[in-house]
């Protein structure tokens, strides 16, 4: 979950960086306005009757932040702790990151607050059909497109893809990480992953370095962490340790990453894999431990004032969505720690989405190499722009890439008219 800072909220906090990325770029108190407001926010009630004939009521959130460089384009999460206000900041930080990587797409977001895990089947596809009916009037392909987030899958897209169909016909489209018989894409399933492993290469190569041999750990390893450390492993870094819940695996030699994956897919833990050590999370702090990457790729906030003076990686490459808190930031960066921001660093699975949508609307298949050769460039497009910035205004990776993803948004909305 998105965690503020003590004085802010999480809407505040995004809107705190917006208006840094204002005084940089002079933009003017009625723009910013524009900027930092969200476009539509709507609450809906959700009641559905559950296994054992009760009425139950959900609240179930989707926020439009800022439309103006294209249909709205943000995930759905089930998780007990949605709030709108957690919402709102979600929508705000995909509106800055599809406009870094270019897309033409504005920023939204959707949760219901539930535990998913207290749901049978039956209630969560109940609960997903009364969803989509309830904001029917506001989604579609070229409205609103949405996407799996915590507490959602391929599966919860499926039902979504196919409640919206009945009323509207048959469409794809409104919907992106799909089942692959739904028109969904294999090249979806690792985008965010595969991602940060190309942000990662690149940035490295920026400063005449190159990830053969680096030493990486991984913090997480649920989708974006297990394909973030497959993906490092195959481009030849040498993945010392990853580390989630169950514990943590490591060796100083490399782990085989892809036999881990197969080893989790069978078990469900990392416990038990015979390819390296295995200690408990109390016994081995990932976060502290010596290596030339480190990729946080599970919860945010797991790096902040109480263990930022335990990092000793060169590079922190946010997979997760804020896990360094702004003081540890403020404080890494003083010590030279480079620090690849999640609006930059996990863009992959929002780019991989809109390969899917842009199939989807073609009614036509791309090749897998093809898929990877464009996620590529539309990333390491997105770097050079943030490093130009980074470079033009003397400012760190996260700031350049806020000063670009408002710019952008800004020069769209000027244009239109605004």
């Amino acid at each position: 979950m998105i965690q503020a800072t003590p004085k802010l909220t999480p809407f505040g906090a995004v809107n705190n960086r917006v208006n840094r990325a204002s005084d940089l770029l002079g933009i003017k108190e009625n723009y910013r306005k524009l900027l930092t407001s969200c476009w539509r926010e709507t609450k809906v009630s959700l009641p559905i009757t559950d296994d054992k004939g009760d009425l139950r009521i959900f609240e179930g959130y989707r926020v439009q932040h800022n439309g103006v460089r294209g249909p709205y384009k943000g995930g759905v999460r089930y998780h007990p702790e949605v709030d709108l206000d957690e919402v709102k900041a979600l929508a705000s930080l995909m509106t800055w990151k599809c406009a870094i990587v270019n897309l033409p797409f504005g920023g939204a977001k959707g949760g219901v607050s539930v535990d998913p895990g207290t749901l049978s089947e039956r209630e969560m596809q109940s609960l997903t059909r009364r969803f989509v009916y309830s904001i029917k009037n506001i989604i579609g392909p070229y409205k609103d497109i949405m996407a799996p987030d915590m507490g959602t899958n391929s599966k919860v897209m499926g039902w979504m893809m196919d409640a919206y169909g009945l009323i509207h016909g048959y469409t794809p489209a409104i919907v992106t990480g799909k089942p692959v018989t739904l028109e969904g894409t294999l090249d979806r399933v690792d985008a965010t992953g595969l991602g940060v492993a190309m942000i990662t290469r690149r940035v490295l190569e920026e400063r005449k370095e190159f990830l053969s041999g680096k030493t990486a750990v991984v913090q997480g390893f649920g989708n974006v962490g297990s394909f973030t450390a497959l993906h490092l492993h195959r481009m030849s870094a040498k993945v010392i340790a990853i580390g989630d819940i169950s514990g943590v695996v490591y060796d100083k030699r490399g782990i085989d990453v892809e036999k881990l994956m197969a080893h989790f897919e069978a078990k469900r833990t990392l416990s038990g894999f015979q390819g390296g050590e295995f200690a408990t999370r109390e016994q081995l702090d990932v976060i502290g431990m010596e290596c030339d990457i480190l990729v946080p790729a599970a919860l945010g906030h797991v790096i902040h004032s109480g263990n930022m003076h335990k990092v000793k990686a060169r590079y922190i490459i946010e997979g997760a969505n804020g896990p360094v808190t702004p003081e540890a930031d403020e404080y890494l960066g003083k010590q030279g720690v480079i620090i690849v921001p999640d609006i930059l660093a996990n863009a992959g699975g929002v780019v991989g989405s809109y390969f899917e949508w842009a199939q989807n609307i073609q009614v036509h298949h791309w090749e897998r190499a093809d898929s990877k050769l464009e996620l590529d460039k539309f990333l390491s497009a997105g770097l050079q722009g943030v490093s130009a910035a980074a470079a033009k205004y003397g400012i760190n990776y996260r700031d350049a890439a806020f000063a670009v993803g408002v710019d952008r948004v800004y020069q769209a909305a000027r244009a239109r008219g605004h």
